[in-house]
């Protein structure tokens, strides 16, 4: 069993950044993958970025390359995606998701999700 806990989340100018922490417990290794995942109000859920525990290789969507970053601290057990630029399209509740092998966009574990909402 694995439990995540996002926080961060917040109301920010387009523009800004912000910084998503996931806090992890539970039994994870090498073969568990991290994702965030985002779900805007009428819009698609979107696998945005993923990273390996291992942190081996990490996933981004087109839509935020070069815009958001993945990354993990093992010791501190926390997953966290920094977020630069932010468009008012990264609207959305972004969950930290986590699963073996690789995440989907019906993930095992799910965090109870932050809100992420951008001023234009």
């Amino acid at each position: 069993q694995v439990h995540l806990v996002e926080s961060g989340g917040g109301l920010v100018q387009a523009g800004g950044s912000l910084r998503l922490s996931c806090a992890v417990s539970g039994r994870t290794d090498s073969s568990y993958v991290m994702g965030w995942i985002r779900q805007a109000p009428g819009k698609e859920r979107e696998i945005v970025a993923t990273i390996r525990w291992s942190g081996a290789w990490t996933y981004y969507a087109d839509s935020v390359k070069g815009r958001f970053s993945i990354s993990r601290d093992i010791d501190a057990n926390t997953v966290y995606l920094l977020i630069n630029s932010l468009k008012p399209e990264d609207t959305a509740v972004y969950y930290c998701t986590a699963d073996r092998a690789r995440i989907t966009t019906t993930p095992n574990y799910w965090g109870q999700g932050t809100q992420v909402t951008v001023s234009s």
